[in-house]
């Protein structure tokens, strides 16, 4: 791994920008290279939209940091050209158990039903998700697309304008300035863009800290996710277990809230605690180690006028539920498609205050989860703790106790319900794919419906005929038609309804559906999805 650690993959070149007389602009400039600014780039490049990136860095993060990725993220890299990369080295899975003391209570399955393309989740380092996609962006500048990533640059200054900003970049041959029409922090839970700005989070911070230490060892577990209340080799607190690529294994301890941060992370006291849990003769080597405090926080606002913070530089959530940067990788794919459409001119820029509204309202549902599993992970009270062991002895016989059980409920897609985007509802359809949720794979004749959608307005049309492209409000909206649907897209599209139109956003979420096909429904539809308001439709008649 250590080559992967010290090899830069985008060391420093001095750019043209650096010897301009004046600051050059830039359409859209990234801060930060990690996975949720590479796959704001991507997506922007792919649709032919210049973009530069800066990071202080030249290489991949150390340590796997985020290691489980989720079904959703993986059709996102997709999209993006990277999910077989993910897929082929990650560690697939859908099965996870719960231990209270030294039993195994229950097991849970993820995704139990057939006819999805990929898996419940994946375990993958975070050195290798930046890795595939530092590749991706590579492509991308081979192709000819208009991509560049700039390392050892840091924002030292920003200063946020009408009509766009101008920053600061310190380099190794001295500061530089840039401006853009759009600023995206990407930078991470610390955020310089954040601090310069004079902008924090609001939420809490939990009095616990967790002990997190990849280790190298040959050993039988299974591939799936085992949480342990109470175990025995870490009496009265918690403990996760996760499998990775090329034999690394997860371990989580908790260790509680009084403790010494830097002595608890040397390898005089770590190696100790992982041979109280893997037994003595098992033989393992350290790769990384680190503690975590439970933060759930965020931003008041993702969107500063044309700043905009995406992933952990606007949110942060406890790790159990895997919820940090699969959120990230949906802010992406929500701000990308909105942004494309206001740089086109197709679009209002107060589009972009939808990216703020659904993706503030996806962080309180991932932060209420956070909250509610920290609270049940590390009980507050003695009462609380009487309640929740008493939960877990059900659940070994007792089903309804299950659901009561929280060892990190695990990252689900935000369903926008309420966003001003959402159009039409087919009441009669079924629940799971109303306006607002991201589309639910099946399969088709030769492939997958996820594959066939995204990118673009589409039109989805199940038992009935759609145009194969609509032009509308300016923008080219395609047509996918499903003369005779398979059991699985009926269920999940049709229910007891025979036949149904979806309209679907370029991230893949449903903006409205009907029973029908009417291109007036349509059209209003769209300018809703738009964010076009009923006063500019009145300005436009």
């Amino acid at each position: 791994m250590s080559k992967i650690f010290e090899t830069p993959l985008y060391p420093y070149v001095r750019s043209v920008d650096q010897d301009a007389g004046e600051p050059v602009r830039h359409p859209v400039i990234i801060v930060g290279a990690g996975p949720v600014g590479l796959a704001v780039a991507i997506d922007l490049a792919q649709q032919g939209v210049p973009v530069v990136v800066l990071d202080e860095n030249d290489k991949v993060s150390f340590g796997s940091r985020a290691i489980c990725f989720s079904k959703r993220t993986l059709e996102i890299m997709d999209r993006l050209g990277c999910g077989d990369a993910y897929v082929n080295k990650g560690v697939l899975w859908n099965v996870g158990k719960v231990f209270f003391g030294d039993r195994k209570v229950y097991d849970f399955n993820l995704l139990p039903e057939d006819g999805h393309k990929r898996p419940a989740f994946i375990n993958l380092q975070q050195y290798y998700c930046e890795l595939f996609l530092v590749e991706r962006l590579r492509d991308l500048q081979a192709e000819g697309r208009p991509i560049e990533i700039r390392g050892n640059s840091k924002v030292s200054g920003v200063e946020s304008r009408a009509g766009g900003c101008r920053i600061t970049v310190a380099t190794p041959d001295g500061p530089y300035d840039l401006a853009c029409d759009w600023l995206i922090a990407c930078d991470g839970a610390g955020s310089p863009v954040r601090r310069m700005m004079g902008l924090d989070f609001i939420g809490r911070v939990f009095e616990d800290n967790f002990l997190i230490a990849d280790v190298t060892m040959k050993a039988d577990f299974p591939t799936e996710r085992w949480f342990w209340f109470d175990p025995p080799f870490n009496k009265g607190q918690s403990a996760l277990l996760h499998k990775q690529p090329d034999g690394v294994w997860r371990i989580d301890l908790q260790l509680g809230w009084d403790i010494d941060k830097e002595a608890e992370k040397q390898p005089e006291r770590v190696i100790p605690r992982l041979k109280q849990m893997l037994g003595e003769e098992v033989e393992f080597d350290l790769e990384w180690v680190s503690i975590y405090t439970f933060q759930c926080r965020r931003m008041e606002k993702f969107r500063h006028g044309r700043v905009l913070f995406a992933g952990d530089s606007a949110h942060q959530v406890s790790p159990f539920g895997a919820r940090g940067a699969n959120s990230g990788f949906q802010d992406a794919e929500n701000l990308v498609w909105k942004l494309k459409l206001v740089l086109d001119g197709k679009a209002p820029e107060s589009l972009l205050d939808s990216y703020d509204q659904e993706r503030v309202f996806a962080a309180d549902e991932n932060i209420l989860n956070s909250s509610r599993s920290t609270d049940f992970i590390t009980p507050k009270s003695e009462i609380s703790r009487i309640f929740r062991d008493a939960v877990l002895d059900l659940s070994e016989t007792e089903s309804f106790a299950r659901p009561l059980v929280n060892s990190g409920r695990l990252s689900m897609p935000a369903v926008y319900d309420g966003s001003p985007l959402n159009g039409a509802d087919g009441a009669e359809l079924p629940v799971r794919t109303r306006p607002g949720a991201p589309a639910v794979d099946a399969p088709l004749a030769g492939g997958w419906l996820i594959d066939r959608l995204g990118g673009s307005f589409q039109l989805l049309g199940i038992g009935c005929k759609v145009p194969d492209s609509l032009t509308l409000c300016g923008i080219e909206v395609r047509g996918l038609g499903v003369a005779e649907p398979g059991e699985a897209l009926a269920a999940r599209y049709l229910g007891e309804a025979p036949q149904a139109v979806y309209l679907l956003r370029p991230d893949q979420h449903i903006a409205a559906r009907w029973t029908g096909f009417d291109q007036d429904e349509v059209d209003k539809a769209l300018r809703r999805a738009l964010g076009i308001s009923e006063q500019d439709q009145a300005g436009e008649a």
